[in-house]
């Protein structure tokens, strides 16, 4: 595995690289979610690339940003192992110069859910991954359906201003609980941990009851509510059931694929999760 850290070198080493280009980013604090992003991509890839930067401009000041739990170290060795080709690694001084003064800002589809209680946070994913895209160029980009909100943002970001690059849309990783694979799982007591098991527990049932034949969007909306208030350690944020592509709420019965999506903090930590009802 090449570890590249400039703008300049990695550009100088792209003139050599086989195509098609696999892109995995990451924020650091790797998992085995981030891993089988990984593999999908050297299924599909001649090269894959994966790029570790820890981006400032999607925390909000009251974020966990200053704690995130990525250790390069332990993040290029679990790359490595995996067989990435290539890792890149920037500065953050690179990436955003003192002048720095370019936002990417899309509209409608990051006001609901995460960008209604996460002020900027859209405005500083959409900057960094346009960013990524023209230093990287890559043919495809690996995102995970965990992080639902992120994948559509990128996916209308990448058709409205024609990137040449192809979206792939990844599974959700599950602990054998259910627990979604997040890096902010390891902020977690014990207790805590065992209490977000009831996160995965209302979608399921939503699931199976969509499943049964039930359309009805309030009756969904109420399953995973009265789930995550077993819990006295759960403090909801949002439970959305939204269209499938434009996140916007829906009322009344589904009549196409929904998105069913949560936000919650157990102690400090907010953790979000989703299944899509089709």
């Amino acid at each position: 595995m090449k570890i590249v850290r400039k703008i300049e070198s990695y550009r100088k080493l792209y003139t050599s690289l086989h195509g098609p280009i696999g892109l995995v980013p990451t924020l650091g604090g790797i998992h085995e979610g981030h891993l089988s992003l990984v593999d999908l991509a050297k299924s599909e890839c001649a090269t894959t690339v994966s790029w570790l930067f820890l981006n400032p401009k999607q925390f909000a000041p009251n974020e966990d940003l200053a704690i995130y739990p990525a250790e390069e170290k332990e993040d290029i060795a679990l790359l490595k192992a995996r067989g990435v080709d290539v890792l890149f690694i920037p500065k953050t001084e690179d990436i955003y110069p003192v002048d720095f003064d370019t936002v990417v800002l899309l509209d409608k589809i990051t006001k609901p859910l995460e960008g209604s209680r996460r002020p900027g946070h859209f405005e500083g994913v959409t900057t960094i991954v346009s960013k990524m895209f023209n230093i990287i160029k890559p043919d495809k980009a690996y995102f995970g359906e965990k992080d639902a909100q992120q994948l559509r943002v990128i996916q209308k970001m990448v058709k409205d201003l024609n990137f040449p690059i192809e979206i792939i849309s990844c599974p959700t990783i599950r602990d054998d609980d259910g627990v979604a694979l997040s890096s902010r799982n390891k902020y977690l007591s014990v207790t805590e941990r065992r209490e977000a098991t009831f996160l995965y527990r209302g979608l399921y049932k939503a699931k199976v009851c969509y499943e049964q034949g039930e359309r009805n969007s309030d009756v969904f909306r109420n399953i995973v509510i009265q789930e995550l208030k077993k819990s006295s350690l759960i403090s909801i944020d949002y439970v959305s059931l939204s269209d499938h592509r434009t996140l916007s709420e829906i009322s009344g019965d589904i009549n196409s694929p929904a998105l069913l999506s949560l936000a919650v903090h157990i102690g400090g930590t907010h953790l979000i999760d989703n299944v899509v009802l089709q």
